[in-house]
């Protein structure tokens, strides 16, 4: 999969929000790009929209063989792994002395453990050609939130793997980003009022710096990164 960038990325959770808005930020530039979301017909209509070199795997990334499949995809090569699908957990938020273990476990293995395990399976293609990892994360993962300790825990899990990764592996940049607030429908699934918020398109452009200036392996927010243009 080569294009004339030569370039290659992964983003889970393409079919919309900030892992769509990322993805056409990319594809503009050449990219080729594998997305996946559970949701087929969702994942081709944002293929089609995004345009360019586009490969659409539907499929959950807590599912072993899905991600293989994506490993498959890339198999040529790999500059870029988006972990961006999450889920929220459940709705409406509890709070902790209400929180359903099960509900988390399964928190956890999307937001957590899915992320480690394609990591694991596309490493090799990233050393290769000293690319990048960008874990998507949230203020939730260091504010102490009411209601939000389920997925913000899950959120905190993923910064802190991403830290150690990172001093790991010194040849391949690990970024975990906080987006901020996004006019999305997990915003709005969480009971926060997501028309006032901005569109993900502006936390997408903020971490297409992150891909194009590869500063150092760190934790990053995407108001931060907007502000300092």
């Amino acid at each position: 999969m080569k294009t004339a960038a030569g370039k290659t990325a992964l983003i889970t959770g393409g079919s919309r929000g900030l892992g769509r808005a990322l993805a056409r930020e990319l594809a503009g530039d050449g990219w080729a790009l594998v997305i996946d979301g559970r949701d087929a017909a969702a994942l081709e209509a944002a293929a089609r929209e995004i345009g360019g070199d586009v490969t659409a795997i539907a499929g959950d990334v807590a599912d072993a063989a899905h991600r293989a499949d994506l490993a498959r995809a890339v198999s040529g090569g790999l500059d870029l792994l988006v972990n961006n699908a999450s889920t929220l957990g459940t709705t409406p938020l509890p709070r902790l002395a209400d929180q359903p273990v099960a509900d988390l476990a399964a928190t956890y293995a999307t937001n957590v453990l899915a992320p480690l395990a394609l990591i694991q399976a596309v490493l090799p293609l990233l050393r290769d050609r000293q690319g990048a990892i960008l874990n998507v994360s949230s203020d939730a993962a260091v504010e102490n939130y009411e209601t939000w300790g389920g997925y913000g825990s899950s959120k905190a899990a993923l910064e802190q793997l991403s830290n150690v990764l990172a001093a790991e592996e010194p040849y391949v940049r690990v970024w975990w980003a906080d987006p901020g607030e996004m006019r999305i429908d997990m915003l709005r699934a969480a009971g926060e009022d997501a028309d006032a918020a901005p569109p993900p398109e502006e936390a997408a452009a903020a971490f297409r710096r992150l891909v194009d200036g590869r500063p150092a392996s760190g934790r990053y927010r995407a108001a931060d990164l907007a502000a300092a243009r």
